[in-house]
């Protein structure tokens, strides 16, 4: 009994704030401002600026999984072949930016990165071209993968850094070289860090408006900043709740394939 009081609190904040809301924006998105029943909204999304939008805010987001993939991978391992001391220490260093409130990470960049800001100026005593990618492409996933970089890199060192020493040793005492290691123990065994890792950047970066609205000024529209504005400026509640729910099919399709190729990559361990 003490303990089903104890969930109470779980139970009302998850009502709350999870269920309640995804009632509404479902409520919305299927009907229309009479409240009938409607697929409009969801349809919408094959429209050729809602489709533009939604190829975009997938393109940029795979773009910035790839770019922190390759980067978190070898940090990972770096991190968990230091010792106890300095790995600490750098983890810490990761975990800190995640601390700073994320709108201010990302107007720090706006100020590095325009066309006045402290990197141009640096370049300019130095006489060298000014780096001219604010407002660009190139900035929205620059923007996504410092912001994003640690949700990657924490999941591989945990799974990482959890890998017996006593394995890796006996597949070099059996001849297998340092590739063949890799590829044979290390790689499969980090496959459930690898796989929440993309998860946790993939969504995030798919369904990110403030970035792109900084970053690249309002100029490239993401499929979030299309439905940040049916909410806030045009105040279109139905079309922008259709555009959520086109948008949450496709993570629950990540999280699908996530979670079937993490299946596969145990059994292939086994």
């Amino acid at each position: 009994m003490n303990r089903k009081l104890l969930s109470l609190p779980f139970i009302f904040w998850s009502a709350m704030f999870v269920i309640v809301p995804l009632c509404m924006v479902f409520y919305y998105g299927l009907t229309d401002k009479s409240g009938a029943f409607t697929f409009d909204n969801i349809l919408a999304i094959a429209t050729a600026e809602h489709s533009k939008a939604l190829w975009e805010a997938l393109k940029l987001s795979v773009i910035s999984t790839v770019i922190c993939l390759l980067l978190a991978y070898p940090l990972a391992m770096i991190l968990c072949n230091m010792n106890v001391n300095q790995n600490s220490f750098l983890v810490l260093i990761f975990i800190l930016p995640m601390w700073m409130n994320f709108l201010l990470r990302t107007l720090a960049w706006q100020t590095l990165l325009e066309k006045t800001g402290v990197i141009n100026s640096i370049l300019s005593v130095l006489h060298l071209p000014s780096l001219n990618i604010i407002n660009t492409p190139y900035a929205i996933v620059l923007g996504m993968v410092y912001n994003f970089l640690p949700f990657m890199v924490l999941p591989l060192y945990n799974v990482l850094v959890k890998i017996d020493k006593n394995v890796i040793n006996a597949a070099y005492d059996l001849g297998a070289n340092g590739i063949q290691t890799f590829l044979r123990i290390i790689f499969p065994l980090s496959l459930p860090g690898m796989l929440s890792g993309i998860t946790m950047v993939f969504v995030p970066a798919l369904t990110t408006f403030v970035i792109s609205k900084i970053l690249g000024g309002s100029k490239i529209l993401l499929i979030g900043n299309v439905i940040e504005q049916e909410f806030t400026q045009t105040g279109n509640w139905n079309l922008g709740s259709g555009l959520s729910i086109v948008l949450m099919l496709f993570i629950i399709f990540n999280m699908v394939i996530s979670v079937i190729t993490d299946k596969e990559g145990e059994a292939n361990t086994l």
